[in-house]
Formats: C-alpha cells, structure tokens, sequence
C-alpha cells in the first residue's frame, strides 16, 4: 500500500484539492479495511484519481487512464479493474462514447461498493461528506452537458445503493 501511495503522490500530489480527497478516500478505506480484499480497496483508493495526470489522459476519462496506466505497469487486475469501474465509470463511459472500459475485468461488486462508498463520503477536499452531499457536490461542479454531470445525474440511485450495501456489511455509519 505504501507503494500505491507513493505513486499516487508522485502522480497526482501536485494537485493540492485532488491529493487532499485521495488521501480522505484512503483513510476512509483503511477504516473500513478489515480483511485481503479491504486492502486491495485501500490500495485503489490511493490510485483511484491517478488518471487526471496530463501525461496520464488519453480517453479523457480518469478511471479509464489510470487503470490503462496501471495495468501497463502490470498491476493485480483486481486493482487496475477496481479503479476503471469506480464511483459510477460505467455511466460516464456511456456518456462519453468511451468503449476502452470493457477490456477490464469488472471487479468484485462488494469491493467495488467499498470504494465507491469511501470515494462518495469524501469530498474534493478531503472533507467527510453525507453521499447525497457528494452527490449533489459532484452535479454542480459540472455543467449540466458535461458528461460527469450527466453520468452522476444517470448512476446516482446505483452509486446511493452501492454506498448504502457496503455500510450495511462493513459497518459504516451513514
């Protein structure tokens, strides 16, 4: 893990408001960390951002990038499959006329809700936020066309019920 963050860091750790919600999502993940599949979330939610690195960007879409990037490096699928699906990448993909997201592997649902919950209770700050906050917070940072906003306004019952299974089985309270 500590090598997840450092190359988050060395990626994305110059993006002061985007570092700050990586290592919120991280700690959140380590929290809800209780077995081997939890730490491969705490791995993700290092790396799940990685994709808004310039050098990195090539769909567009982070969670494409990164996971591109990272399975190019040759990491364990589940981490490189868990970073292109998270927080509702399916929606976004649709929206954007993406299709490289189905050479990836879809993850465990149980580990993907995990992420998913640890990204929603975060905010861009790094700050805890209620997931409708997140989700609220994510619809108006984007202009109504934007294909983020669209996406979020699209998964936002999948993305609450994600969120709420992976509280129920860890333990989280909402």
């Amino acid at each position: 893990m500590d090598d997840c963050r450092d190359l988050a860091h060395e990626l994305i750790g110059d993006q002061s408001a985007r570092w700050s919600h990586v290592q919120g999502v991280a700690a959140v993940a380590r929290s809800l960390a209780t077995n081997c599949a939890d730490q491969m979330v705490v791995s993700a939610a290092w790396l799940h951002d990685i994709g808004y690195n310039a050098q990195l960007m090539r769909t567009g879409m982070h969670a494409v990038d990164g996971a591109t990037f990272l399975d190019l490096l040759g990491a364990p699928t589940e981490l490189v499959s868990l970073v292109a699906f998270h927080t509702g990448a399916v929606f976004e993909a649709d929206e954007r006329g993406v299709d490289k997201l189905i050479q990836f592997e879809e993850p465990p649902h149980d580990v993907l809700d995990a992420l998913i919950l640890a990204d929603l209770v975060t905010g861009p700050d790094g700050r805890r936020m209620t997931v409708d906050e997140r989700i609220t917070d994510m619809m108006t940072r984007y202009e109504p066309q934007h294909p983020v906003h669209r996406a979020v306004m699209r998964s936002q019952d999948y993305l609450r019920a994600a969120a709420a299974r992976a509280a129920k089985d860890l333990n989280y309270p909402m």
